[in-house]
């Protein structure tokens, strides 16, 4: 068996920075590459605009000093001024314009690979999984490569290009002290709000964690709203939701404190760092080495560097947070198939002439430790039907699952119109293989797209034909939205017996060449199991069909019945053949015979007048 990759279990930053790259250059996507540069140039022509600004603001006021000559000077500064900020904005906003298309396409690339990725993953893997952490995975990872992209493209990068632009002109211009000064500071301010967001990270951490808690106690709350209602615990599940809600208050407040405390540590280093600047730059000007216009200058550059530097903490967390998420998309991206198809998988026609089925000998267990089927062999002539029963756990449905490869068998073959199964194509495979299970979960949409689900792009006519077939088409006309009703969640809306129907429209419309019925009628009651049984009984005349049953009075007409006990086929033959042999399947036959009598004698019952009624009016 594949050993499934922890999605919990993440990667270095690194390694996910290096997995994000390729999306961000893609191959045979030229637009977007030239994207790439052109928003690189435009952040650079903008930090070099945004540097400018002070020394042109500094030549301003020099030029305004009582020393200062015509008016028209300052008048062309200041104009300039404006033009460079304006020059500054535009290209940031170029940049983001030009990165936006970029940014998207990368989330929108990887999130659609994991999609992928998860539909190509076994059965097994999602069974062990909660589908929807699974979703959450792929909704955080794609939010977290548009937040890391957008934070470190418009914020981290452009303000360290920024930061060294700074420090080359205030050396040029000054000497080296006003660089290092301007390095130590906001190295220092960095080094501290890094640090203190790693503390407090943990209590941001407990919010997510008591929030996921109250909102889930009050979605299973809701969800089971009957049963507390039955049991009158309101005030019960009011108290859990409470509890929760508690345990998230606590966790704000100490993220709120520890904010404040943040932002008063940043605001001094901030403070402590344009002092001493100042400081230099005053004994500059009494010194007589430096004019008003150098002091300005000065604190202008300082003030427009921590001005993005103000919004570390957040940037650092959401950075952080947002590689986490994406290092365990990726994870998910990594975690192996244990379902492939060969390099030379060979291919079936989805629809035609019947084929033949066989398992030849299959042994197979869902763990090493249990084994469910114990060699189990038959085969189904090409338009043959072949009928599986036994009690519950005996391997039944099983079968279906190795038919569709849904797994790969631990000893022995399925074999497909002579062909192993892995040899083939999956998508090809189950193209050819129609199902209507026993548990019937439909997509939280029209009727019409659940039925069309067996062939998108079907006409509504076919669809109408195939809901006929399944004696539902009436039904769903005199519902006030006809074929554009919904269906709830999982089909809830819909009654046990009607979702059955759609499902057995839905895979008619298919039109496959093998027909799965798994305990297709279970969900029936008896007249309409009648009804439709005759019609899956014509239609199962083209095709090879596999059936699943429970009830044996659904199968009596199967060219061979495999009865399975413990993964052995415990008895074969046909209806009159097994009833003969008086063993196992006509031990079940006469019960289910027994069970079918009572309960029409108890609807006899139910119906007719009662013996107290008969006894109080006796015939004259």
């Amino acid at each position: 068996m594949a050993h499934t990759v922890d999605i919990a279990k993440s990667d270095s930053s690194w390694t996910t920075v290096k997995s994000l790259l390729p999306y961000l250059w893609p191959k045979g996507e030229l637009g977007l590459r030239v994207r790439v540069v052109l928003a690189a140039a435009a952040l650079i022509l903008a930090k070099v605009a945004t540097v400018i600004v002070p020394i042109i603001y500094s030549h301003a006021v020099n030029a305004l000093s009582p020393k200062a000559g015509p008016l028209m000077v300052p008048a062309a500064l200041i104009v300039a001024y404006g033009l460079v900020r304006m020059a500054s904005a535009g290209f940031n906003e170029l940049r983001d314009a030009l990165f936006a298309a970029v940014q998207q396409r990368a989330a929108r690339s990887v999130g659609r690979e994991t999609f992928e990725h998860l539909h190509a993953l076994s059965m097994r893997y999602h069974l062990d999984r909660q589908t929807g952490g699974l979703s959450r995975v792929i909704l955080r990872g794609t939010t977290g490569i548009q937040n890391v992209l957008r934070l470190t493209t418009f914020n981290v990068f452009p303000t360290l290009f920024e930061l060294f632009l700074t420090m080359g002109i205030l050396w040029t211009l000054f000497d080296w002290r006003y660089a290092a000064v301007t390095l130590v500071a906001v190295g220092g301010y960095m080094a501290f709000t890094f640090s203190f967001t790693a503390w407090r990270i943990k209590f941001r951490r407990q919010m997510n964690e008591t929030d996921n808690a109250a909102q889930t106690k009050a979605i299973d709350s809701l969800l089971n709203f009957e049963t507390v209602k039955y049991f009158g615990n309101e005030q019960h599940e009011a108290k859990r939701f409470d509890e929760s809600l508690a345990a998230y208050e606590q966790a704000a407040v100490k993220s709120q404190v520890s904010l404040n405390a943040l932002n008063l540590g940043q605001a001094i280093i901030i403070a402590a760092g344009l002092a001493v600047m100042m400081l230099m730059a005053a004994q500059g000007i009494v010194a007589g080495k430096l004019n008003i216009g150098q002091f300005v200058l000065v604190n202008t550059y300082l003030i427009q560097l921590y001005q993005p530097l103000n919004f570390l903490g957040v940037v650092y967390r959401e950075v952080k947070q947002g590689l986490i998420d994406m290092e365990q998309m990726f994870a998910l991206l990594r975690t192996p198939q244990e379902i492939t198809d060969r390099a030379d998988a060979k291919t079936i026609a989805p629809q035609g002439a019947a084929v033949s089925v066989e398992f030849r000998d299959v042994r197979f267990g869902y763990s090493p430790d249990r084994e469910i089927l114990h060699g189990v062999s038959f085969r189904a002539a090409p338009g043959q039907k072949i009928a599986l029963v036994g009690p519950t756990g005996s391997g039944k449905s099983t079968t279906s699952r190795l038919l569709f490869r849904f797994y790969d068998v631990t000893e022995g073959a399925v074999l497909v119109d002579g062909i192993d199964v892995r040899d083939l194509a999956q998508q090809a495979l189950r193209a050819a293989i129609g199902v209507v299970p026993q548990d019937t979960v439909l997509f939280n949409d029209s009727i019409r797209y659940n039925i069309a689900y067996g062939r998108p792009g079907a006409t509504q006519a076919e669809v109408e034909q195939a809901a006929k077939f399944a004696q539902i088409h009436d039904f769903v006309m005199s519902l006030p939205q006809g074929y554009e009703t919904r269906v709830g969640e999982r089909g809830l809306k819909l009654s046990g017996g009607e979702k059955q129907r759609v499902a057995i429209a839905r895979t008619m419309l298919k039109n496959p060449r093998i027909l799965v019925l798994d305990e297709a009628t279970s969900a029936l009651d008896t007249a309409t199991e009648q009804e439709i049984g005759a019609s899956l009984r014509q239609v199962a005349r083209d095709r090879t069909t596999l059936v699943i049953a429970h009830r044996l009075s659904t199968v009596i007409d199967a060219d061979e019945i495999l009865v399975l006990r413990d993964g052995d086929i415990a008895e074969r033959g046909t209806h009159a053949a097994l009833l003969a042999m008086d063993g196992v399947y006509a031990a079940m036959w006469a019960a289910q015979s027994e069970m079918a009598e009572a309960e029409d004698t108890e609807a006899a019952l139910a119906t007719g007048p009662s013996v107290r009624e008969m006894a109080a009016h006796p015939a004259e």
